[in-house]
């Protein structure tokens, strides 16, 4: 029973290093870890950036000149047959009789070499209005990254609540196997004074085992739990550390809901969306020139290099009434948006007051656990004494023991129930 005793504390105090020389970590620390190693938001970051980018070319597009070289060299031959002569012309001057292609389509060749120049006239409200929707994509991007920290923040903090669970219940057993170990001492000297029985330390040493035992189980189960935390937050490490106590408190009630900004946000951009499908009715100018060589004959080409300039126009007068349906899908679109919104505050609305219901529930019970732990704490001193005095059986004793341990492992569980309740009110209630 000494190398056992000998066993348990070298486990113990292995543990206890691994522990201390490990960082004592706060929940603040993992979930800033979670929110820095998180590529969901590290992805809505890179694509605000891309949404700034967007709106520079948007603002080239409807707004600067495009400024382009062109360049044509058309080769088209035929075979002359005036004056009863078969020859062949690579760039004829007005044969009469020929085969080839039509002289009128053609002009015997083309020879061309242009510097072009397109600027759009009156674009800055089709700018305006499509770098609108770029920015209402860039503010749902800004409003994903504060929803996904938020999400991050409890299920972090879950799972911190869970890891904490697991240390408690380490703690809990590791008391309970000293006061064990501390009743076998005591309990083989009475037996070696006829007190007890020797079946009384088997008894004992039986009891000492299943916690041992249990011991071990939850230290594996803790470990197993941390690391999962580390996964979620991204830490590269597998070492136990000692998470510290907490205690979360209840935010005050809030009169606007941040998780509403997602639907505003929805609405804007179905209106931003709908701008920039009219703007394919309003007319487009365009102002535009050219300068360089166009000749149809090489003996010409000294002589044709000139400038042209002119003005197009674009404006869709009809096509059966696409832009009215376009209207009617985002009113119907809206109107999605503006009921999921109205049910979301309503569910919302009942979930925090059941959350709220069930934490009241819990404290009245930690209350009632709590006197009942008084009450253990002293009827075990009281045990522990007769039992040194050979007053009550081992079975007695035991009972109490389980009694009591239950009881506490009980507490522990409500306590961290309660902590995850009052995280989930937090998390609606923001």
């Amino acid at each position: 029973m000494q190398m056992k005793y000998l066993f348990l504390s070298v486990v113990a105090i292995l543990f206890s290093c691994s522990c201390i020389n490990a960082q004592n970590t706060a929940l603040d620390t993992y979930i800033s870890k979670a929110i820095q190693n998180s590529p969901l938001i590290n992805e809505n970051n890179n694509l605000s950036k891309v949404n700034q980018l967007e709106i520079q070319r948007l603002k080239a597009t409807y707004t600067k000149p495009q400024i382009g070289l062109s360049a044509n060299y058309l080769f088209a031959p035929i075979i002359s047959t005036d004056n009863s002569k078969t020859t062949f012309e690579p760039n004829s001057s007005g044969a009469t009789n020929y085969y080839g292609y039509d002289l009128g389509a053609s002009n015997g060749g083309e020879y061309q070499a242009l510097l072009n120049f397109n600027q759009p006239l009156f674009g800055s409200e089709k700018y305006k209005i499509t770098s609108e929707q770029v920015k209402v994509e860039t503010q749902i991007n800004e409003n994903n990254n504060k929803l996904t920290q938020h999400d991050i923040q409890k299920i972090v903090t879950d799972q911190y609540i869970l890891c904490l669970q697991g240390s408690k219940q380490i703690h809990d057993a590791e008391i309970t196997l000293n006061l064990l170990t501390d009743q076998q001492t005591i309990l083989k000297k009475l037996v070696e004074n006829s007190i007890y029985k020797q079946s009384d330390i088997v008894l004992l040493n039986i009891e000492y085992q299943n916690y041992f035992s249990q011991l071990t189980t939850l230290k594996s189960n803790y470990h197993r739990d941390l690391l999962e935390l580390n996964s979620i937050c991204g830490i590269d490490d597998t070492a136990l550390v000692q998470l510290q106590n907490i205690e979360l408190i209840l935010k005050n009630k809030i009169s606007n809901s941040l998780f509403l900004e997602s639907y505003s946000l929805d609405s804007l951009n179905l209106a931003a969306q709908q701008n920039v499908f009219e703007l394919q009715y309003k007319p487009q100018l365009n102002l535009y020139a050219n300068t360089g060589l166009f000749a149809f004959t090489i003996p010409d080409i000294p002589q044709r290099f000139g400038l042209s300039a002119g003005l197009s126009l674009t404006w869709t007068i009809f096509d059966g009434n696409q832009k009215k349906i376009n209207q009617q899908k985002t009113m119907l679109l809206e109107h999605n948006i503006s009921f999921q919104k109205k049910y979301y505050e309503n569910q919302n609305k009942i979930r925090l007051e059941k959350i709220l219901y069930e934490i009241k529930s819990i404290e009245t019970q930690l209350e009632y656990i709590n006197n009942q732990q008084n009450n253990y704490n002293i009827l075990l001193e009281s045990y522990k004494k007769e039992l040194s005095a050979g007053q009550i059986s081992i079975i007695d004793f035991l009972t109490i023991l389980k009694n009591k341990s239950s009881l506490t492992g009980e507490y522990h569980l409500l306590f961290l129930q309660k902590q995850s309740l009052i995280n989930a009110y937090n998390y609606w209630n923001w």
